[in-house]
C-alpha cells in the first residue's frame, strides 16, 4: 500500500509491452554472444526464448491498450536481431564459414530480407493479413534447421536461407494466427 503512491500504474502497464520487447531483444543478443563463443548449441534455447516473449508483447500492449508507434518500431528491431541476425549467424556459422563468399552472401541476403520485411510492415497499416512471411517464423524455422546440419551440407543451408528471403519479402498473404 505505501509504494503505491509513488507508482504510477498506468505508466507501468503501458510500459510492460516494451519491457517484454526488450527482453525478447535480450535473449537474441545473448544468442549471438553465446554463437561467437563457440557455443551454438546453446543460442537455440534464447533464439527461442525470444520467439515465446515476442508472441506477448503486442498481446500485452493490446491487453493494457498500450499500443504505440514507438513500440511497433522497437518490436521490428528487436525482430531483426532475434529472428534475423542470430538465425543467420547460427547457420553461417556451423555450415556456411566454410563456403565463405557464398555463405556470407546468404547470411547478408537473409538478414536483409528480414529487415525489408520489418520496414515495410512498420509502413503498412495492418489489416490482419501479413505480407510476406514474418521474420520471427523464418528466424524460428532457420534455427530449426540446425538440427539438419549432420545430415545435409552447407548448398542446402544457402538454398534454405534465399527461399526463406524470398517467402519474406514476397506477397504471399498469410493470415494471423
Amino acid at each position: 500500500m505505501f509504494l503505491s503512491r509513488y507508482l504510477d500504474y498506468t505508466k507501468f502497464k503501458a510500459q510492460l509491452a516494451n519491457a517484454i520487447t526488450l527482453t525478447n531483444l535480450s535473449f537474441g543478443i545473448i544468442a549471438i554472444i553465446l554463437i561467437s563463443q563457440n557455443l551454438a548449441h546453446m543460442s537455440l534455447v534464447f533464439i527461442f526464448l525470444a520467439a515465446l516473449f515476442d508472441r506477448f508483447d503486442g498481446m500485452v500492449a493490446r491487453h493494457f491498450h498500450a499500443e504505440s508507434q514507438f513500440g511497433k518500431e522497437l518490436d521490428s528491431l528487436s525482430d531483426l536481431i532475434s529472428f534475423g541476425v542470430a538465425p543467420a549467424l547460427l547457420i553461417y556459422t556451423i555450415d556456411l564459414a566454410e563456403m565463405l563468399w557464398v555463405g556470407i552472401a546468404a547470411t547478408i541476403f537473409f538478414i536483409a530480407a528480414g529487415a525489408v520485411r520489418l520496414a515495410r510492415y512498420n509502413v503498412k497499416e495492418f489489416d490482419g493479413v501479413f505480407y510476406g512471411l514474418p521474420i520471427t517464423a523464418a528466424g524460428v524455422v532457420l534455427t530449426l534447421m540446425y538440427f539438419l546440419s549432420p545430415y545435409v551440407g552447407p548448398p542446402f543451408f544457402v538454398i534454405a536461407m534465399v527461399i526463406l528471403g524470398l517467402a519474406m519479402v514476397s506477397n504471399i498473404r498469410i493470415s494471423k494466427v
